[in-house]
């Protein structure tokens, strides 16, 4: 039985096509195991599907604004080189740094909740 699966070599140059650059984990990954990358495309391919709802740009800025929120550096700095190589305007990638920094300060206040608890405990 064979298969059409792309060579490791073959996957990370399309990365490299795609991305401007590959993460260094990324590039690590299947000299220790082949099927992490494998299955990390697999992963791409589910959560990203060609014929799926948004349109490449809004999947760019999405992932890039999941990463920041997540403290993934390495998808930060691939989603930044994606954004760069796709030509996504910087006033846009701006404001998805601003929404999740809002984002994330409110998560602070929400779960501070136990705190103005206590405080207003008399």
């Amino acid at each position: 039985m064979t298969t059409n699966q792309p060579t490791v070599e073959e996957v990370l140059g399309m990365m490299r096509k795609m991305m401007g650059a590959v993460p260094a984990s990324i590039e690590k990954a299947p000299r220790v195991d082949e099927g992490l990358l494998y299955e990390h495309v697999r992963c791409k391919q589910f959560a990203m599907p060609a014929d799926g709802a948004l349109d490449e740009e809004t999947r760019r800025l999405v992932y890039l604004a999941a990463a920041l929120a997540a403290g993934s550096a390495a998808c930060v700095q691939a989603m930044s080189n994606k954004a760069r190589t796709q030509g996504i305007p910087a006033a846009k990638v701006i404001e998805t740094l601003h929404i999740v920094r809002f984002a994330l300060a409110t998560k602070a206040i929400g779960e501070a909740e136990p705190v103005f608890d206590a405080l207003l405990r008399k």
